[in-house]
């Protein structure tokens, strides 16, 4: 495990655990697919359970620190980083962010820190417990980064301007989609049985999701729409007895997480975001790589810019309410039943995003 070929950097990669998170997905997808002439990636877990657990390749090592709390991990983390001397580590949650910068006096060494920003700070803070002691965390501490890398370019202004990031330490960098991947698995899409309306969601059953709202608005429509919830979390029983409270739970499927989902949300009629708050939705990218039209929030993350490079009707942003309703009862029930063309910008695509990741993992 110690041996790393000449020529090579190891990149140690670090995640808070394998939970179904976008965050975690996008950390997962950039270190399978990093250039192993070029560098020589490790994996470091504080707590080694979930169901991305698949996503890893065989190839990597991984060291599970087996601590759930980011508190009662941080002195194995500190021996971990010291023992394995990385040049270079990324990491992808602001709390874990904040707790790598912070230990990096204590290193001994030199090496490289690159994290990525998950969330649009003004919407998700507020959100977040300890959100004061956060702000302060990431006005000391993210300047310090070698590189901070923001999804959006509304993201990168805001750890500018609110948080003092030098504009050279920032770069923008799209979410990797394996689109011929997402693609290869939904050759032949599956849709209910029925005349009306097909709609998924997915994601984490969590507040931020806003499947609660969502609910609400889906009440609204023609008895013969159906809608289909990816995903697990804390909520899921909330959920369902709202489902019930509106008469609506024989019209509303939550499977919990599917690993590869990717024939059912082909054959939607849309993909459906009202989150509350996000950084660039995985999902959303997802769907419009089946060629799945979204609908989402305005509060959805950096998908203002992404409707700049989609032909229109493609990705509609809407408020939560009358706005949102409107949208989903201008759609028509699909007539065709198979793979749709990509509608998901270029620049999303594994082949445009690794390389540029590569440069910022480089001096």
């Amino acid at each position: 495990m110690d041996a790393v070929v000449a020529g090579t950097q190891r990149a140690l990669f670090v995640l808070p655990s394998y939970e179904t998170g976008g965050s975690q997905r996008v950390l997962l997808t950039l270190l399978s697919h990093v250039d192993r002439r070029r560098f020589a990636p490790e994996l470091v877990m504080l707590d080694a359970t979930g169901a991305l657990q698949h996503m890893v390749p065989a190839d990597v090592p991984v060291h599970d620190l087996g601590k759930p709390r980011l508190r009662q991990a941080i002195p194995s983390l500190l021996r971990i980083l010291r023992q394995r001397r990385p040049q270079v580590i990324f990491s992808t949650l602001g709390y874990v962010n904040l707790a790598i910068l912070g230990l990096r006096p204590l290193l001994g060494f030199g090496t490289r820190i690159v994290i990525r920003e998950s969330n649009l700070p003004s919407q998700a803070l507020p959100h977040l417990r300890g959100a004061a002691a956060l702000r302060v965390g990431y006005r000391l501490l993210y300047r310090s980064a070698d590189k901070v890398v923001a999804q959006s370019d509304r993201m990168r202004h805001e750890l500018e301007q609110t948080f003092h990031v030098p504009p050279s330490r920032l770069a923008r960098l799209r979410n990797p989609v394996d689109v011929a991947a997402i693609r290869g698995g939904a050759i032949a899409p599956t849709r209910r049985p029925g005349p009306g309306l097909r709609l998924v969601a997915m994601g984490h059953l969590i507040h931020q999701k806003g499947y609660d709202r969502l609910l609400e608005m889906f009440a609204s429509l023609d008895a013969d729409a159906r809608l289909e919830i990816y995903g697990d979390g804390a909520e899921r029983s909330a959920l369902e007895r709202q489902a019930q409270a509106l008469g609506i739970a024989d019209r509303v499927a939550m499977p919990g997480f599917i690993r590869d989902p990717w024939s059912s949300l082909a054959g939607a009629d849309a993909f459906l975001m009202p989150s509350r708050w996000e950084g660039m939705p995985n999902a959303a990218l997802e769907a419009l790589a089946l060629g799945v039209p979204v609908i989402a929030t305005p509060q959805a993350g950096g998908l203002e810019e992404v409707t700049a490079a989609c032909t229109p009707g493609t990705l509609t942003l809407a408020d939560v309410g009358a706005p949102f309703v409107s949208a989903l009862r201008a759609l028509s029930p699909r007539r065709d039943a198979g793979l749709r063309p990509s509608l998901l910008p270029g620049d999303f695509d594994l082949a445009e995003v690794i390389p540029q990741f590569e440069r910022l993992l480089l001096p």
